[in-house]
């Protein structure tokens, strides 16, 4: 008769020490000890600005004095006024051909400078100056291309045998004017991005497209696209909120004239808060425009994930 096997009694745990409790506890609040002093900046120079803007847009303060609490009533104020309304739609004209033009110009050049050329490295630091050179400098030098008939580019309109264009005073011209100078801009930005993600494509794909007879076109539609496919959505997602967002370019060119032609939603929150002292609508404008970025964004990134 074999003897009974005992059964292991389980181990007892050791007593934890003080010290002990102290570590695990900080595992815990230490990493978010590390994350508080950007916590805090954040929220300084964001979160508190932000909050104090949203209480601004409730109130017919000025710029000088709070003002009473009017609930939604410079929302409903600046919805039924026709200048957010020429505002919204000069936006969406100036995002839309902005970062049509930048993508379209950055993806030939980032196609271009992608192949085997001569000077290719000395190409692109030249196509990358319009995005170096400060906006300050670039936009007034084009303002003192365009300003009047005796700017640079009408000697060379007339020197053509063509008349005087007026680019900053007519109200189409100054349109093409704005969109164009904003293009110049940021397809360097563009460019550079959709560059490093073509020389991240695995060579091996296009070698055996070509080996199964697949032309350049063909290479370009079913291997490149797709490849910065991703790259593209969120560079297009960037450059849809710089454009909606861009003070500088409308501001330095033209001022938002002629005849508010080329004023945006940032200029017209700029306009009602410095120019007519009205703090609540500038900033229900300012939220109006969040609103709609927040929208398109999350919009966008949700027929991302459907695709």
């Amino acid at each position: 008769m074999t003897p009974a096997v005992e059964s292991a009694a389980p181990p007892v745990p050791a007593a934890r020490r003080p010290g002990d409790w102290l570590s695990i506890g900080a595992d815990r609040w230490l990493p978010l000890l590390l994350l508080l002093p950007s916590i805090l900046m954040i929220a300084a120079t964001i979160a508190y600005p932000l909050i104090q803007a949203l209480l601004y847009s409730f109130a017919d303060g000025t710029l000088l004095r709070p003002g009473r609490f009017v609930g939604l009533g410079n929302y409903a104020r600046l919805l039924a006024s026709a200048e957010f309304r020429h505002a919204l739609i000069f936006s969406t004209v100036f995002a839309v051909a902005s970062v049509g033009g930048s993508y379209l110009l950055g993806l030939g050049l980032a196609l271009l400078l992608n192949l085997d050329i001569p000077f290719r490295g000395i190409f692109r630091v030249a196509l990358l100056l319009p995005w170096i050179v400060p906006s300050i400098v670039s936009i007034v030098s084009w303002r003192m291309l365009l300003i009047d008939e005796h700017a640079l580019a009408n000697v060379l309109i007339r020197g053509l045998g063509g008349s005087p264009v007026f680019f900053l005073s007519d109200e189409t011209w100054a349109v093409v004017a704005v969109v164009l100078v904003k293009i110049w801009r940021a397809f360097p930005f563009m460019m550079l991005s959709i560059l490093a993600a073509l020389q991240g494509i695995d060579r091996t794909l296009y070698e055996a497209a070509a080996i199964d007879g697949a032309s350049r076109p063909q290479m370009f539609r079913h291997i490149t696209l797709p490849q910065i496919r991703n790259l593209s959505i969120v560079l297009c997602l960037l450059m849809t909120i710089w454009s909606v967002n861009d003070f500088d370019t409308p501001w330095l060119l033209t001022q938002g004239g002629p005849a508010f032609a080329t004023e945006n939603l940032v200029l017209l929150s700029h306009r009602y808060t410095f120019g007519r002292n009205q703090l609540g609508l500038g900033s229900a404008t300012s939220f109006v425009t969040l609103l709609i970025l927040m929208v398109l964004i999350v919009v966008m990134l949700r027929r991302q994930r459907e695709q």
